[in-house]
């Protein structure tokens, strides 16, 4: 028997095709962020070094934190007197990205399925991104903080996925075992390595990501309704 359920977000919670959700978030950021002095290729590539650096955090320091030093790297470190504009953008600008999304309302339906079951709820979504932009994304989908023990952001957590350190921070803040824990994700590479932990893992079909072409009939797959069905075999 399972006693927690661990939700990814974008692509499983909230539908989304990653490259154009990216290319619009770019969009928005730079034509909020630039005119005040930045150009617009270097604060991308300032981006993706703060979020590669994340991807690599040791545990050292906060995501928050690690992203940041190396964001400045890039910029310089009068973007970190900007750091308000940046705020600004998630808090207002960041809502606009969600006609680059989906919708499907089996995700909500599942969360609440899960939850009536008695299974406690975690969001572990891959903590590159602000409470605020996490807060904004599951509004889009009906959701808010409230539904999970714990959502995954850059100010609370020290690892990104696919690192398997990732999942045992969960685990230690939520005070399970792996084998109590269901991870449910569609990406094969960050979600599915939860399994080597002892956790059971559901692959969502919808919005698949597999870049290593791996072999997906090793997992659970398929939809929402497949995943009601695989969550209810628990319980017997």
């Amino acid at each position: 028997m399972i006693k927690a359920v661990l939700f990814d977000l974008d692509g499983t919670l909230l539908p989304m095709d990653e490259e154009i959700f990216i290319k619009d978030y770019f969009e928005g950021l730079t034509k909020k962020i630039s005119p005040h002095g930045y150009d617009p290729d270097q604060l991308i590539s300032g981006v993706w070094a703060g979020t590669k650096s994340m991807i690599k955090n040791n545990g050292e320091k906060l995501n928050e934190h690690i992203f940041w030093e190396n964001f400045s790297k890039v910029m310089g470190d009068k973007v970190l007197e900007h750091k308000p504009l940046f705020d600004d953008f998630y808090n207002n600008d960041f809502d606009l990205l969600s006609t680059s999304c989906g919708y499907n309302p089996k995700s909500k339906e599942v969360v609440e399925k899960v939850k009536s079951m008695g299974y406690r709820t975690v969001l572990a979504t891959n903590p590159v991104f602000p409470k605020t932009a996490t807060e904004k994304r599951l509004k889009w989908i009906g959701l808010s903080p409230q539904d999970f023990e714990l959502c995954t952001t850059y100010e609370n957590t020290s690892y990104c996925k696919p690192n398997i350190k990732y999942y045992e921070h969960i685990l230690n803040e939520i005070g399970c075992k792996a084998e109590e824990c269901l991870m449910v994700g569609n990406n094969v590479t960050e979600d599915m390595i939860a399994s080597t932990l002892g956790m059971k893992v559901f692959l969502l079909t919808d919005c698949l990501i597999n870049r290593e072409e791996k072999d997906i009939s090793n997992y659970h797959n398929g939809s929402y309704d497949d995943l009601i069905k695989y969550i209810e075999s628990l319980s017997k």
